[in-house]
């Protein structure tokens, strides 16, 4: 069973949410501007409170962090409200969470209804990449790298590609006022999603991730600097930088993560006004410059999995041109948008950049 809802959370009448024992996946995004509380108070006020699911770390911990649960936790709940801010990108660790929470409720014959309370996606409608042809786990949909879909449609589309029936209601963006109060990234989504370009650099810089240089993990910009201490970038004049982008040369230490406490040496992926950004063809562009020019740079087991995409790890390899690429992910771009506008919940939908 599924639902589109265009009402609030507070006036969703369902017996689960209002007499039942009700569990909250959330993070410091539920706050609500026009009432000033949280999203679980509203349960702690009807005294139907059961469970909290919530990140492991403070809202601005330095490096990553994870929702972390078990599926016996699920056992008695009538309902699961879920809020997080998505940031647009399949690697995002909150919205794996949730698919996560998804997957299990699947595999149980009996629990509770799983409700989204949506928000605007703070990437936007752009899509960048390519969908997976094996699956990363289970809990990872087989979206393009930057989907350009909200949390609610993604849920909606996992739903559909895990076969499950359990009843999933996703509640509008559009449904309080309270969402349109704040730009979808004036409360930091994640310990490593702090600032308003973030999430436009998250679809490509997340990849560093998996590589011997870190995405400035542990700092106050992480995804918009990159680096490592074997860097040497005295001149960044032959840099790979496409129109609208600047790239200048910089240091940072990070507090956590890779190199911690150790000086980095790298770049800052500046963006002009107006100018539309490609983050996963830049990194691609990136890392071959960096892995032709340092013995030291390296991909991570596991890495080209998470890419998900043969023509983007030949290209990373050598074997191929980034023309070819390009046209790669232009057809590719073209086949998610396809699939994602049977999923849209919204006037809008996912495009390509131009």
């Amino acid at each position: 069973m599924f639902s589109f809802r265009t009402t609030p959370l507070e006036d969703q009448m369902d017996k689960g949410l209002t007499e039942g024992q009700v569990g909250c996946f959330c993070t410091q995004s539920c706050w609500d501007t026009l009432r000033g509380r949280y999203m679980p108070q509203l349960f702690r006020e009807r005294g139907n409170l059961a469970k909290v699911f919530g990140p492991g770390t403070t809202e601005l911990t330095p490096g990553t962090s994870h929702i972390d649960f078990s599926q016996d936790e699920l056992e008695g709940l009538s309902a699961v409200v879920v809020e997080i801010q998505d940031v647009g990108s399949r690697y995002f660790n909150y919205t794996r969470d949730v698919c996560r929470l998804m997957l299990f409720r699947s595999r149980m014959a009996q629990g509770p209804s799983i409700y989204i309370v949506d928000h605007i996606n703070p990437a936007g409608r752009f899509v960048e990449g390519s969908m997976p042809p094996v699956e990363a786990d289970l809990w990872t949909p087989k979206v393009a790298h930057r989907h350009g879909l909200t949390l609610g449609e993604l849920c909606y589309l996992y739903y559909n590609e895990i076969g499950a029936n359990f009843p999933l209601h996703i509640i509008s963006a559009m449904a309080t006022d309270s969402n349109k109060m704040l730009m979808p990234w004036a409360i930091a989504p994640a310990p490593d999603i702090p600032g308003m370009f973030t999430s436009l650099m998250y679809s490509g810089g997340a990849l560093w991730n998996s590589t011997s240089v870190t995405p400035a993990i542990g700092t106050t910009r992480p995804y918009e600097y990159f680096g490592a201490p074997f860097i040497i970038n005295d001149d960044a004049s032959d840099l790979p930088a496409p129109e609208g982008v600047l790239m200048r040369p910089c240091n940072f230490t990070p507090s956590a993560g890779k190199y911690e406490n150790s000086k980095c040496y790298g770049y800052q992926i500046l963006l002009k006004p107006g100018a539309v950004y490609h983050s996963l063809l830049h990194t691609l562009q990136l890392m071959r410059y960096l892995h032709e020019r340092y013995p030291q740079f390296s991909f991570n087991e596991g890495f080209f999995l998470k890419l998900g995409d043969p023509v983007m790890e030949e290209y990373l390899k050598g074997g191929i041109s980034f023309d070819i690429v390009e046209e790669h992910v232009k057809s590719e771009e073209q086949k998610w948008i396809r699939k994602a506008k049977r999923f849209t919940l919204y006037d809008d939908a996912p495009i390509r950049m131009k």
